[in-house]
Formats: C-alpha cells, structure tokens, sequence
C-alpha cells in the first residue's frame, strides 16, 4: 500500500468540508440551467430574471414573495391553501374551478369583477339593498 503525504490527505480533507459546506453564489452572470432532485430551501433571489422558466413539481411553501412580476403566468393544479394576497393587482384574472370555499375578499377594488357571468357589485348592491328593506319597513 501506498502512503500519501500527510499534506495531501489534509488538502483533500479540506476540499471534501468545503464542497459539504460550500454555498453557491451567482452574481451578474447570464446562464440557463437544468435544476433536477435537489434542495434549495432557503436560497435567496434578488433582482433575479426568471422569465420563461417552468417549474413542475416544486415545494415553494412557506416562501415570501415581494415585488415579483407574475403577469402573463399560468398556474395549474396549485395548493394555495392558506396564503394571504396583500397589495397585489389581479385586473384581468380568471379563476376556473377553483376552491374558494373560507376565501376571503376584503378592502378591494371590485368594479368589472363576475361570479358566472353576474358583476359582483350589482350582487352586492343587491345584498345591501335587501339588508336595507327591513329598516324601511320598520318605519
């Protein structure tokens, strides 16, 4: 059997800690890259272009996502379950057999919106003026 230099042995020591510990960090760089059967929770991506990318079968729970531009994205067979849309623009959005049983629509802009063909604002109205009825015919 051969014997290696102790040096050697401790530069691959070293090597072998640093590709276990290593973090890997792109700055400024242009690439196209193919990501299969690996974890990267807890990365960060700021002032990131991920334009055109797919993503199939990704876990992104538990992610916070601020100043990100989703137009013309489509989302298909998603768990939404639990998230909370604050500040977010939604003009033109469809919704096609959804689950929205608890959702929860609060303080927002809902001119032009419909439930099955019927503006959501006409319901309403027509749900307040209901409401109103009784108070009137109490008089």
């Amino acid at each position: 059997m051969v014997r290696q230099p102790d040096s050697l042995v401790l530069v691959a020591s070293e090597a072998m800690m640093l590709l276990e510990t290593a973090s890997m960090k792109i700055n400024h760089e242009k690439h196209r890259m193919t990501v299969t059967d690996s974890d990267l929770s807890g990365s960060v991506f700021d002032d990131v272009n991920l334009s055109g990318c797919s993503y199939e079968n990704v876990n992104m729970s538990g992610g916070k996502y601020h100043n990100v531009n989703l137009s013309g994205c489509s989302f298909d067979d998603l768990n939404m379950a639990g998230w909370t849309v604050h500040n977010v623009n939604l003009s033109g959005l469809r919704i096609d057999k959804v689950n929205l049983a608890g959702a929860s629509i609060v303080n927002s802009r809902l001119e032009g919106m419909t439930i099955d063909g019927i503006e959501v604002t006409e319901l309403l109205a027509a749900w307040n003026e209901r409401d109103e009825k009784p108070k009137a015919d109490e008089r």
